[in-house]
């Protein structure tokens, strides 16, 4: 005979309900008796963030409470309720969400209608520490894969996410670039996905294989993300530092990738969210290699936010074509480009931090370590299968908001070549409002090519309306001028600059340092510690919100739309605002 959980509950349930019935002559019955309290509970760790506890249950009973508590002294919060089974049995439960290597206490109490018992005798568990386990990644990861805080990947190779598969990475997550492997890195390819979650307290770090204090730019290869959007080169173009071992598809070697001839502009690489990357870079060649972030053809459906890179061999941000958001960007020590922009790149930026204080010395053998250090560098196409020049479309034509950039200083790292905040060359364009730079040794703004100030509308005074390229309301302080001086090669203007007032462009007098205008900055050319040496905070006396764009007008506000927008500031931080860099970034040399 097959009696169900139901008919069950309802027959057992019947004695607790004549129990507390009343008599006939309208006399109470006793309350419920109290539960007894749980003897033999136990719980022990299973990873970084979770514990699974055991107890077996009494019959009669109704539902437990479970409670946890954090720490020696910490207060009892509800961890789960549990329903009782009928009769005695064994519960098992696992809980995620703890933080790691952490002391957690419990206890539990049994419930029965609406009387309790005492809660049991408490266990302590302590959940296990970040990284605990080691895994090494040799192969291409062609199905979909998870990497887990608890364990510590090492990238022994080019691995490439390939094949359509996503490669998720839970927050607290190291994965390392292998020192002994040259250009090793992490590669996601056209269809496949990233999702790099990561959060404040749990950041996700790419790192160098070798030990704090002995890290240099260049130990490992970077994280480079390939999409289908558009790039204004035509045939097959591949990706600067790909191809050393061909062009056969062999896991975990540098095989070629080509990133031209995409036109999905929507295209989704998947989604990067406090995420470091650190002693990264792989350059061959001058102007040939790997970036910290290297973003490829990457379309709109991508987004990353809250990110940093320290101490790349090569930019630390490059883009060639396609076009996403991003937003809050930290880029720290860059040997080459803070921001390198190219190809018809049409991304969304706001809230930026650079900050640079040496020329960077790589690892032996990682390659060619550029001198040619600038804040933004903006191109509009150069190099093969650039079939109308700098007149190649789609143009480059990003759109930075709130950014503050600051150089080495004219005594520290001039540069052959570079030394400017921002260099706007071969017919690029761009929107850029609302910017702080300081400490550019050769100028603000270096403004090439007569493509380029066509993009301009060939006008010192850009129309807000209409105009490819603007530069407009923004600060600049310790550098010599605002604009490179204009020159002539030949019968043509090879310099140009823009109207200062009229655009709304300030260079602040020779008295005013950058220091004095942040809250917290080292002086030019010193060692700071760690990241306390700073806060980019504007100072209350600082004048950086006199100059600032609040309402975004014309191309700015179709470009913009409702995910850039203007600010009351300039500068990448509101003043009195969140200091939105805190608690997941760091600085380091080594």
């Amino acid at each position: 005979m097959i009696v169900s959980r139901r008919l069950l509950t309802a027959v057992f349930g019947i004695a607790p309900l004549l129990a507390s019935a009343c008599l006939g002559d309208g006399t109470a019955t006793t309350a419920p008796t109290a539960p007894v309290p749980i003897t033999g509970f136990t719980a022990v760790t299973v990873n970084s963030s979770s514990v699974t506890y055991t107890f077996t249950s009494v019959t009669g009973d109704g539902s437990y409470l479970v409670e946890r508590a954090e720490g020696a002294t910490g207060a009892f919060v509800t961890d789960s309720t549990i329903t009782a089974p009928i009769f005695a049995a064994p519960i098992t439960v696992t809980r995620a969400g703890l933080k790691a290597a952490t002391v957690y206490r419990y206890r539990v109490t049994s419930q029965r209608g609406t009387v309790n018992s005492a809660p049991s005798a408490e266990t302590l568990v302590t959940t296990l520490a970040l990284g605990n386990a080691t895994a090494d990644v040799a192969n291409d990861i062609t199905v979909n894969r998870t990497f887990y805080a608890d364990t510590v990947y090492t990238l022994k190779g080019f691995i490439h996410v390939a094949n359509g598969a996503t490669l998720n990475i839970q927050p607290g997550t190291k994965i390392q670039g292998d020192y002994a492997t040259l250009g090793s890195s992490l590669w996601v390819l056209r269809g496949a996905k990233i999702k790099a979650v990561g959060t404040a307290d749990l950041p996700i770090v790419f790192t160098s294989s070798r030990a704090a204090g002995q890290r240099q730019p260049g130990d490992w290869g970077g994280l480079l993300l390939i999409g289908n959007a558009s790039d204004n080169r035509s045939g097959t173009i591949n990706v600067e530092g790909s191809g050393s071992a061909g062009s056969a598809f062999t896991s975990g070697t540098n095989y070629a990738v080509t990133y031209t001839g995409g036109t999905i502009d929507a295209d989704n690489s998947g989604t990067l969210s406090y995420v470091r990357v650190e002693f990264a870079g792989f350059s061959t060649v001058p102007d040939q290699g790997f970036n910290a972030f290297t973003f490829a053809a990457v379309g709109s459906g991508t987004r990353v936010s809250y990110v940093e890179a320290i101490a790349g061999l090569n930019d630390s941000y490059k883009f060639f074509g396609g076009g996403f958001d991003l937003d809050h960007v930290v880029a720290f020590e860059s040997a080459d480009d803070m921001f390198d922009m190219t190809e018809g790149f049409s991304g969304r930026l706001q809230y930026l931090i650079g900050y640079n204080s040496v020329p960077l010395v790589g690892r032996t053998g990682a390659g060619f370590v550029s001198a040619d250090v600038q804040g933004i560098e903006s191109d509009g196409c150069t190099g093969t299968g650039c079939d109308l020049g700098f007149a190649s479309t789609p143009y480059t034509i990003p759109l930075v908001a709130n950014f503050t950039l600051i150089g080495c200083g004219s005594t520290i790292c001039s540069g052959a070549g570079g030394g400017y905040g921002l260099m706007l060359r071969r017919g690029t364009g761009g929107l850029f409002v609302n910017g702080l730079l300081g400490r550019w040794a050769r100028g603000g703004i270096s403004l090439r090519d007569s493509l380029t100030y066509v993009r301009a509308g060939s006008t010192i005074v850009p129309d807000i309306a209409a105009s490819d390229l603007l530069i407009s309301n923004s600060y600049f302080v310790e550098t010599p001028s605002v604009f490179q001086a204009v020159t002539t090669v030949g019968a043509a203007i090879g310099q140009y600059a823009l109207d200062l007032p009229l655009n709304n462009l300030s260079l602040l007098p020779t008295t005013t340092t950058t220091a004095s205008l942040l809250t917290l900055l080292p002086a030019a050319g010193a060692t700071p510690a760690n990241i306390a040496a700073f806060d980019f905070t504007p100072t209350t006396s600082a004048s950086l919100s006199a100059g600032a764009l609040a309402s975004f007008t014309g191309r700015l506000a179709a470009k913009g739309g409702s995910v850039v927008t203007g600010t009351s500031y300039v500068g990448a931080v509101a003043p009195g605002g969140a200091k939105w860099w805190q608690g997941w970034s760091i600085y380091t040399r080594n």
